[in-house]
């Protein structure tokens, strides 16, 4: 008879691997309940613990790492890295496992820290973020065997356990929102053009754009930072005819437009109505408050966590979808 397997176990209880995996070897992260039930069905099925997997799971670092490629003054201002990280945590420190965490601002020093990492034993798996045009990592933990997961992806990638973000729901629900108050001319200020979701949202706002007949949208790099964001809307606000209306691609540079409003020239939302992709405490705070699309970040890093662990556990990573973002009207948008 074929030998049962942790997979077998978690059929029949109808729980996941990793909860399994946890109940079989003493560690925490399942209710006593359901610990005593998995027990029970490992005892009824047969199951016994593979010396190997033994020895293999004993040499763990329970130690994963996250490599955070941005420039040093948007990982200062950012809400959106800090909610990440924070339920990456929430969910490791629950299963014992601690989170190593690098800062850079190239490339090289990025895939020499998955190098490294891995080489020395320091970590059992990655979560790596803002997936780049040409991008070598992918490539680089499937050479290393790294067990990874891609968080916030536009669409699968081979050989990598995916978690998906609906760009297309959300641009067509910011676009939407902003034709219904009367406004035709419309601007995109957008993350750093190297990044695959920035380019993913640009042509699904193009497309909505296109499909609605007498929308105007115009383009411009802010690159996620408070100066950037400034320089970009300062060249939309020179163009004749100017926009009546932007969509930011996160809450930095959205909040730096409404704060430097009268320096700016412009009222809002008067003559500009402000939207942003990305919602925080910054969007509520400023006045007027920024119109923006709220999830929850911490949820979704938790996710992400939970979706690796399984992952280092059983070897088989399952490709999902983040949470499902809602527009959250405030007074930064108004008639055209």
């Amino acid at each position: 008879m074929k030998r049962p397997t942790i997979i077998d176990i978690a059929r029949e209880v109808g729980v996941s691997k990793a909860a399994v995996s946890y109940a079989l070897n003493g560690k925490g992260g399942v209710s006593p309940e359901t610990r005593e039930r998995i027990l029970d069905v490992a005892a009824a099925l047969g199951w016994r613990a593979s010396t190997a997997a033994r020895a293999l799971s004993s040499d763990r670092a329970a130690s994963v790492g996250v490599v955070l490629a941005r420039p040093p003054e948007l990982l200062g201002t950012e809400p959106f890295l800090m909610r990440l990280v924070a339920g990456l945590e929430r969910t490791l420190s629950a299963y014992g496992v601690s989170l190593q965490l690098a800062l850079t601002s190239d490339t090289e020093t990025e895939l020499a820290t998955y190098r490294q990492w891995w080489a020395e034993r320091r970590i059992d798996g990655v979560v790596l973020t803002d997936l780049r045009t040409a991008d070598p990592r992918p490539g680089l933990v499937r050479e290393l065997g790294v067990p990874a997961v891609l968080f916030g992806t536009a669409g699968p990638v081979p050989g990598i356990t995916a978690l998906r973000s609906d760009d297309e729901r959300t641009a067509r629900s910011a676009v939407a929102h902003l034709v219904e108050l009367g406004h035709r001319r419309i601007a995109h200020v957008q993350g750093p053009d190297n990044l695959r979701h920035t380019l993913r949202r640009a042509a699904v706002l193009g497309d909505t754009a296109h499909e609605l007949a007498g929308i105007e949208l115009h383009r411009e790099v802010g690159g996620y930072t408070e100066d950037g964001g400034l320089r970009a809307t300062r060249r939309l606000l020179a163009a004749r005819p100017r926009p009546t209306a932007v969509i930011y691609d996160n809450d930095v540079m959205a909040v730096a437009a409404v704060a430097h409003a009268d320096e700016l020239g412009v009222r809002i939302p008067a003559e500009l109505s402000v939207l942003a992709w990305e919602d925080s405490m910054l969007c509520r705070v400023v006045r007027p408050a920024v119109t923006a699309f709220d999830h929850d970040v911490t949820a979704d890093g938790a996710q992400a966590a939970r979706v690796l662990l399984e992952l280092i556990e059983t070897g088989v990573g399952v490709d999902g979808d983040l949470g499902d973002r809602t527009l959250v009207v405030r007074s930064s948008t108004g008639p055209a």
